[in-house]
């Protein structure tokens, strides 16, 4: 497995230094944060992020992400000037040997919580999902809700500028269907993806968060049905998924072993991380350690193992602990202390096997 970490760019709070000191770390999954949903990532662009990147002796292993226009999901009018823009991103990411690219295909709300300073036991922070809250609030409060919480940091999806035109959102995705937008990402899927096998460039669905239904908008990537029927829709090694266990995890239905085994190379992606369901669609997000939550992750760890997943790793929202003051989920001392864990459990698989 190839061991990364999700990294902001030079104003995250987390360095590039700090990064490369975690033991046998690959590189990092960047992004470009002024880049909003539609535009083109210039050759230009790209180069700089990923010489930044390899001045600290680490590798741009993918992108996290390359966001998709609302028009495009929407369905609108100029979705295919839209989709033409993201051809020659991914063009340009394959000209610079950048392999993967994760993106969601979510109805105005890419994540959400209603708390970002959940106090655990130990006085550490972590993000709380509590679908009680949701139910008597307004979309549009759903917004001051998180961004009220956030210590000042912008985070990715609640961008000022997209939120503004909240209400614009909302009336584009009037009449949106779980079967309309599903079309719409197959009508997606079918423009990019033979530019990505063009290139070499892989795409992976990120799964809903939280994987049910939010404030009536449809969603399509909550269970296996939902991802086997994407990644069959369009049949190509290029077409696959992140397999994001916190995500997936916060519903228990969700049987993620069976996942793994279900998905198999179509897996392009994992974001590691435990989840501890508190209730009925009420979650919060745990240290990595498996009896910290309601997953077993030496279990997740030896499926993929067992399918041969040699692909991108990286420990997913962390605690905020130690006095750390960084971006709700993306500090790093809770986040290294995962990797390593995930670390452990790779090495244990390999000896018992």
């Amino acid at each position: 497995m190839k061991w990364t970490f999700r990294w902001y760019g030079p104003q995250d709070t987390v360095s590039l230094e700090n990064i490369k000191q975690i033991p046998n770390m690959h590189g990092v999954v960047g992004t470009i944060v002024e880049k909003l949903p539609g535009s083109v990532w210039e050759l230009s662009e790209i180069k700089t992020l990923q010489n930044l990147v390899e001045k600290h002796g680490l590798k741009l292993a993918g992108i996290e992400s390359v966001s998709v226009h609302d028009a495009i999901k929407a369905e609108t009018s100029d979705r295919d000037f839209y989709i033409h823009n993201y051809q020659k991103t991914i063009r340009n990411l394959g000209k610079c040997g950048v392999k993967l690219i994760c993106y969601s295909f979510k109805p105005i709300f890419g994540w959400a919580k209603t708390n970002m300073q959940y106090k655990l036991s130990d006085g550490s922070l972590t993000l709380e999902y509590d679908d009680r809250i949701v139910q008597t609030i307004e979309p549009q409060q759903m917004y001051g809700l998180i961004s009220g919480q956030t210590s000042g940091f912008q985070l990715s999806g609640w961008e000022p500028e997209r939120l503004e035109k909240f209400q614009e959102l909302q009336k584009m995705y009037e009449g949106i269907t779980e079967e309309k937008l599903f079309e719409n990402l197959v009508y997606f899927l079918n423009k990019v993806i033979p530019v990505c096998e063009e290139v070499g460039v892989k795409m992976a669905i990120h799964p809903d968060d939280p994987p049910f239904e939010l404030f009536d908008y449809p969603r399509i990537t909550k269970n296996k049905g939902d991802i086997l029927r994407i990644i069959n829709a369009v049949d190509s090694p290029c077409n696959g998924v992140t397999f994001c266990t916190g995500s997936l995890g916060a519903n228990p239905e969700n049987d993620l072993v069976d996942m793994v085994y279900s998905f198999k190379e179509k897996i392009h992606f994992v974001h590691f991380r435990n989840v501890k369901v508190l209730g009925d669609k009420h979650f919060i997000e745990s240290a990595h350690f498996s009896e910290e939550g309601s997953l077993d992750m030496f279990a997740i760890m030896s499926a993929l193992y067992d399918i041969g997943f040699d692909g991108i790793v990286r420990p997913d929202h962390g605690r905020t602990i130690w006095g750390e003051i960084s971006r709700p989920g993306y500090g790093l001392y809770d986040r290294a202390l995962g990797l390593t864990y995930l670390q452990g459990l790779n090495e244990a698989v390999k000896k018992m096997s």
